[in-house]
């Protein structure tokens, strides 16, 4: 069921959904849409089913620990950095991914069982009148404007890196056997850094945040067609994973929709 924060002069609607896919056992992917916060989170854990999950939810449960005690308190930054460069809402979202990946990492060295744990994670916050994306890895976040759709993030994974070096074409790129290597994520060093970009939202944006089962399976052409065709978000969740598992659902798939509306 869907859920809508006010914001300036607009209102931003959510609605998630995660499904465990056809091929896998177990579900390693979380996410998350508070009820005190204009804002979406998805993870992909990664380090076996039993360190995949908790990693995953581990990441989602502290962005959103954070945000909430900074709801109405100053963003306590220790033991990183404030940017004093840098917008507030940029910090507060910024610093809550890293305290996540402190958490993690140091589960992940205290317990031997989840070493080598870890996740990608995507936030989009909502603010008065414009939009904070942070993320770490390969998960994404997409948004359609004017039934254009055009992916907001860059994924940090090799087949990218590898594509940026132009040491692959695109052919060469869909025949990449590592293209699900990922070169940053949380918990995995005791620091990370966090990719972050503002975005103006305009009414009827709609913004998808969603783990690479979806991504990997479903095409941008067939994202945009979904998301141009379908008004009701809880409906355009379930046509996204639907799509993925009809493509042979081989990942755990998460997507979230956030789409801005008139007051």
């Amino acid at each position: 069921m869907s859920s809508s924060f006010p914001m300036r002069n607009m209102r931003v609607r959510f609605s998630g959904e995660t499904n465990i896919g056809m091929k896998r056992k177990h579900n390693e992917d979380s996410f998350l849409i508070p009820d005190f916060e204009r804002v979406a989170i998805v993870a992909d854990g990664m380090g076996g089913h039993a360190s995949g999950e908790v990693a995953s939810g581990m990441a989602v449960a502290s962005v959103g620990e954070y945000l909430h005690a900074t709801l109405e308190q100053p963003v306590v930054t220790w033991p990183f950095k404030l940017d004093t460069g840098t917008r507030y809402d940029i910090n507060r979202l910024t610093i809550a991914i890293k305290h996540a990946n402190q958490r993690i990492y140091e589960t992940a060295q205290r317990e031997e069982e989840k070493h080598g744990m870890g996740t990608t994670i995507v936030a989009a916050l909502f603010s008065d009148d414009r939009v904070i994306i942070a993320h770490v890895g390969d998960s994404r976040c997409y948004r359609l404007r004017r039934n254009q759709l055009i992916q907001m993030t860059e994924d940090h994974s090799l087949l990218n890196d590898y594509m940026k070096m132009k040491r692959l074409s695109g052919e060469d790129g869909a025949r990449f056997t590592q293209k699900n290597v990922i070169v940053r994520a949380l918990g995995m060093k005791e620091s990370v850094q966090v990719d972050t970009m503002v975005d103006l939202p305009q009414i009827d944006d709609v913004y998808l945040l969603c783990s690479d089962g979806l991504s990997g399976m479903v095409t941008d052409p067939q994202i945009a067609d979904i998301l141009r065709s379908e008004s009701d978000l809880d409906n355009g969740c379930e046509r996204l994973i639907r799509a993925a598992n009809d493509a042979g659902g081989t990942d755990n798939i998460t997507a979230i929709l956030c789409r801005i509306e008139r007051l």
